[in-house]
């Protein structure tokens, strides 16, 4: 009979305690879980060590990258037959559980096996706008897959090219990708932030127009094309976010100068910055009628030539 394969969940995580001990309750069937931290400042690392989990630290190098350093760590120091690949805000089902065991128990030629992913938004789990069944390959032989690195995201990809056989597996892995509408807006800055840095690298061109052409079809696909409106209020306002998020990434590839420190191009070295130029008026002759103004008429003077202050409603 053959041996009893070994299995490894590998998770990353930056603050990750909000749905932390459900994640690794999902995971009781693996024979070890291993922890990638970031430095986290919450309870993360006390709830991996309250479940037995390797618990392993090293500065974010991004997703990709960090992906790999758990892996390669595994390998010098705990190798394993299979790794499982989760994020700390996802939770395996018992059905997802079954057919992970039963995948690796008798794999036949696969070397990886994708899963499908159901996400949870504002008030239900998506079924629509391309946001499911969201196959992802998360289980495979340590050998048998590539990281990419695509963005604020990365891809595992099984290395086919190889000879590698890839199979499906049966139940869902939860998401619970967001807490709030503020969290998200926090993420997709950052994941817009990360995007563009990533295209401008590339060479790949920004602006508004492109950021709103890209945002206007994101939005149709996901809202229209893909049936996104089938999942009611919170398929609009995934569909509505998702193409805020590609807008955003596209303008950002090229930021402005945002008056840092200020207009260099109109300013002499010894000049105060945006100073308002003012001329000097001659003094008026006395009228003839020897009529005297009234000492309030130079103050009212006075103040229509100074330099008008913008508001923070302006800025």
């Amino acid at each position: 009979m053959e041996p009893r394969k070994s299995l490894t969940a590998v998770i990353v995580t930056l603050n990750g305690e909000r749905l932390f001990d459900r994640c690794l309750d999902s995971l009781s069937f693996c024979d070890r879980i291993l922890v990638v931290d970031s430095f986290s400042s919450d309870r993360t690392e006390a709830i991996a060590r309250a479940h037995g989990a390797l618990f392993i630290q090293n500065p974010w190098p991004g997703n990709a990258r960090q992906i790999r350093f758990g892996l390669d760590w595994l390998e010098a120091n705990a190798p394993t037959d299979w790794v499982l690949i989760l994020d700390c805000d996802e939770i395996c089902t018992p059905r997802l559980a079954a057919s992970i065991q039963a995948a690796i128990a008798s794999p036949g030629q696969a070397k990886a096996f994708s899963m499908p992913r159901r996400t949870w938004y504002f008030d239900r789990f998506l079924r629509h706008g391309g946001s499911y069944p969201d196959r992802l390959f998360r289980l495979f032989r340590p050998e048998a897959i590539r990281i990419e690195n695509s963005g604020a995201h990365q891809r595992l990809v099984p290395n086919t090219s190889s000879g590698y056989l890839v199979g499906h597996l049966d139940g869902d892995l939860l998401h619970y990708t967001y807490a709030s509408f503020r969290n998200q807006l926090d993420k997709l800055n950052d994941y817009a932030e990360r995007g563009a840095r990533d295209m401008e690298s590339r060479g790949r061109r920004g602006g508004v127009a492109r950021g709103l052409a890209h945002g206007l079809w994101r939005f149709a696909a996901m809202y229209v094309m893909r049936l996104g409106f089938l999942d009611g209020r919170a398929g609009f306002l995934m569909a509505a976010h998702t193409a805020f998020y590609s807008f955003l990434k596209y303008v950002r590839i090229k930021e402005g100068s945002w008056g840092a420190p200020f207009d260099a191009a109109d300013a002499a070295p010894n000049a105060t910055p945006n100073a308002t130029k003012v001329t000097q008026r001659p003094p008026r002759r006395p009228s003839a009628r020897g009529t005297a103004r009234h000492p309030s008429a130079g103050a009212a003077a006075a103040q229509d030539m100074e330099p008008t202050q913008g508001t923070e409603e302006d800025a």
